[in-house]
């Protein structure tokens, strides 16, 4: 079984790792901080264990543990057939680790983007393999969500698409195959919804909660677009529309200065334990 790293041990990256290891890849977790790595194991450990309760199959966390080791730093990802980043949405440090990677690994490893909104034809022109770069937009959470998004760029070959739909079907995954153009499809969409309804209530004009309620109760959707937005991360939802802001210059996409206030505080959602809404 081909070796695969995972860059960044955030919430994406978890979900990747996990995913992977649950279908019986090898792993290796690259992140900046041993502590990080820590406790990303620990929740893929806890998530395996809770998997059946929260409506998921039963797992074998020892299993899907046995099959990622970690390491500090992206040279532990130089032995790796495909590498997958799961930085943060911001192009400066992504721009940084790809060149990083670019040095690091051999020169027929596949680097795969998983971005919400970043071109992948300009992440690829920053590397010497514009060839085996290829986007993939991961939904959140990754182990339980059927499908993403497969956007090749520019000058991806048709084989490094291939190997990668291959890696998809092996974690379960239906590659929804899409063009390259900046939010792709999914968040070319979302991510005006959610920055609209932070807006409606940065205007005052209701609560979060009746925003949610709205989009539950009147369209079945089963969460609304602020309850996503602490899901996926308040920053995150704020560097996206900050990409499509600047990528396009069109003002549909300015970004609600709500969720500025919010990403300077902190308040970040679920993973800080405080977005629009409160968590334990």
């Amino acid at each position: 079984m081909a070796l695969i790293g995972v860059i960044g041990a955030g919430v994406m990256g978890v979900g990747v790792a996990q995913n992977l290891a649950q279908t019986g890849h090898d792993v290796v977790l690259v992140d900046k901080d041993e502590q990080i790595l820590k406790e990303a194991l620990e929740t893929i450990n806890r998530n395996a264990r809770m998997s059946r309760l929260m409506g998921g199959p039963a797992l074998d966390a020892d299993a899907i543990l046995s099959r990622i080791t970690t390491s500090v730093g992206v040279g532990g990802a130089a032995e790796a057939e495909v590498v997958i980043e799961n930085v943060t949405e911001n192009w400066e440090i992504k721009r940084s680790v790809h060149e990083e990677l670019d040095r690091v690994c051999g020169p027929d490893t596949i680097f795969v983007v998983n971005t919400s909104a970043i071109p992948i034809t300009k992440m690829a022109s920053i590397t010497n393999r514009p060839d085996k770069v290829v986007g993939v937009h991961f939904m959140n959470p990754v182990p339980a969500k059927p499908a993403c998004e497969l956007i090749p760029g520019f000058h991806t070959s048709e084989k490094t698409v291939e190997r990668t739909r291959e890696l998809l079907t092996a974690m379960g995954k239906k590659a929804i195959d899409v063009k390259d153009a900046c939010g792709f499809v999914s968040n070319r969409v979302l991510m005006l919804t959610v920055n609209e309804a932070a807006y409606l209530v940065h205007e005052g004009v209701a609560t979060a909660e009746s925003v949610d309620e709205v989009f539950r109760s009147c369209f079945g959707h089963p969460m609304g677009p602020l309850e996503t937005a602490d899901l996926i991360g308040v920053d995150t939802i704020l560097y996206s529309v900050e990409v499509l802001y600047e990528h396009y210059a069109d003002s549909k996409y300015r970004p609600c200065p709500l969720l500025k206030q919010m990403t300077d505080a902190g308040l970040h959602g679920r993973k800080s334990g405080r977005g629009f809404y409160t968590y334990n």
